[in-house]
C-alpha cells in the first residue's frame, strides 16, 4: 500500500453521512480554487443515499457546472428501474440540487453491456482530465459488500480488477444480473478514494481488508490502493466494531 488509509469512525450511520457530506463540500471547494473542473465518480448501494440526503439538507456552495460526475458501476437496467444507481442518484441528489444535465454522464445500463462498457471507457478517456495521458478522477466513492466486493468486482470474478479496459462487464454471483464496472487501474489512478461502509455485517471483512490480515487478498476491496493518491474510510460504529 502506498500509504496508510485514513480511518473516520462515527457512532451512527447518520453522523457518518453528515460528516462525509461536510468534508466533501469543503474538499471540492478547495479543489475548485486550484482547477477549473473537478471529476467525481459515484457508487450505488444503500449507504450513498444517506450521504446524498445530507448534501441536499446542507447544499454545497460551489458551482455544479464545474463538476463532472460519472458512475463507478451500474446495473444493466433502465434508468427508471429502482435498482439503477443513476436513477437513485438523480432522484436523491441531482434533481434536488438542480445539478445541470451537462455535468453528469450516466452508464446506459439498458444497452448491450459489452458495447456500453467500451463506450463508457472511451467517454471517460475523452472527458476526464483530458490534459493528462490517463484519466484521473479527483475523487471516487466506493462501497463494500458483505462479501468484500467493491464497484461491481466480486470475489469470484476478482480477475476483472486487472482488465486492461477502463470499464468491463461483471455478473452478480447470485442474481446473475449483469453490471458494468470500473476496473482497478482506473480506480487506483484517482487522487482520492473514499470507502463508505455501514453495518455490523461488514465489520469482519472491513477489519481484514484495512489491517491486511489473514486472507485479505481474496476480497476485491483490498485491491484499492491509489498509487499516488489518498485512501480514506468512513465507517459507522457497527462497521468498525472489529477495529481497535
Amino acid at each position: 500500500m502506498t500509504s496508510q488509509p485514513i480511518l473516520n469512525i462515527y457512532s451512527t450511520r447518520q453522523q457518518m453521512s453528515a460528516k462525509l457530506a461536510s468534508d466533501f463540500s469543503k474538499y471540492i471547494e478547495l479543489l475548485l480554487r486550484e482547477k477549473d473542473t473537478v471529476y467525481l465518480a459515484l457508487s450505488g448501494g444503500r449507504t450513498p443515499v444517506d450521504f446524498f440526503r445530507e448534501l441536499v439538507k446542507n447544499p454545497p456552495g460551489f458551482d455544479w457546472e464545474r463538476i463532472r460526475i460519472f458512475w463507478v458501476d451500474e446495473r444493466c437496467v433502465l434508468p427508471e428501474h429502482p435498482e439503477s444507481n443513476f436513477g437513485v442518484a438523480k432522484r436523491e441528489l441531482l434533481d434536488p440540487l438542480n445539478v445541470p444535465p451537462g455535468s453528469y454522464f450516466r452508464i446506459m445500463g439498458e444497452f448491450d453491456p459489452v458495447k456500453e462498457a467500451r463506450r463508457y471507457s472511451d467517454l471517460i478517456i475523452d472527458k476526464v482530465s483530458p490534459e493528462l495521458s490517463f484519466p484521473v478522477f479527483d475523487l471516487i466513492f466506493l462501497g463494500m459488500g458483505d462479501d468484500g466486493h467493491t464497484a461491481s468486482v466480486f470475489p469470484d470474478q476478482i480477475d476483472l480488477w486487472k482488465k486492461e479496459r477502463l470499464c468491463t462487464v461483471a455478473t452478480h454471483p447470485v442474481s446473475k444480473q449483469r453490471r458494468i464496472t470500473f476496473t482497478g487501474h482506473l480506480i487506483n489512478a484517482a487522487n482520492k478514494v473514499i470507502f463508505t461502509v455501514a453495518g455490523e455485517s461488514k465489520a469482519m471483512i472491513a477489519a481484514t481488508v484495512i489491517r491486511r490480515t489473514e486472507n485479505y487478498t481474496e476480497y476485491p476491496a483490498s485491491l484499492v490502493d491509489p498509487w499516488r493518491g489518498q485512501l480514506e474510510w468512513y465507517l459507522d460504529h457497527g462497521a468498525a466494531s472489529f477495529l481497535k
